[in-house]
């Protein structure tokens, strides 16, 4: 079985736990939570709510691409675009990786251990966007 899902946003990394001062829980930052929650909407509404968590091994590709600054010259900007130019800046793509692991948890799989092969590029390119493609082994 293969999956591919576009997500027409901006990368975001798994950001660490927090701790309520007041009850002592860990909980996950709003922004991670909501970004984890829009991937894991997103794959749903494609494939559909009854789509069952693979048991198999998972190869796992993610592609993020991130739009250069508005503020470089529209030359510099095509040839970021244009070029092979890796993107060396946050998120990292550990953290990339571990908010779309997180996201398909439970929905693609039945628990992340399951991904075998893994792969995480990050890119410049015209829009950000974050391309999934998953497929069973």
């Amino acid at each position: 079985m293969e999956w591919n899902l576009e997500i027409p946003i901006r990368a975001r990394g798994k950001e660490r736990p927090r701790v309520n001062t007041m009850t002592r829980q860990a909980y996950t930052p709003h922004k991670t939570k909501n970004y984890e929650d829009l991937i894991k909407y997103m794959f749903l509404h494609k494939y559909g709510v009854k789509t069952k968590p693979s048991e198999k091994e998972i190869a796992l590709k993610i592609i993020a691409t991130f739009e250069p600054p508005k503020s470089l010259s529209k030359k510099k900007r095509q040839e970021l675009i244009d070029g092979e130019f890796g993107y060396l800046h946050k998120p990292d793509t550990d953290n990339i990786a571990k908010a779309v692991l997180d996201a398909l948890n439970k929905v693609v799989y039945k628990d992340d251990n399951q991904v075998a092969n893994l792969l995480v590029i990050k890119k410049y390119g015209a829009t950000d966007k974050v391309e999934i493609e998953i497929k069973e082994l």
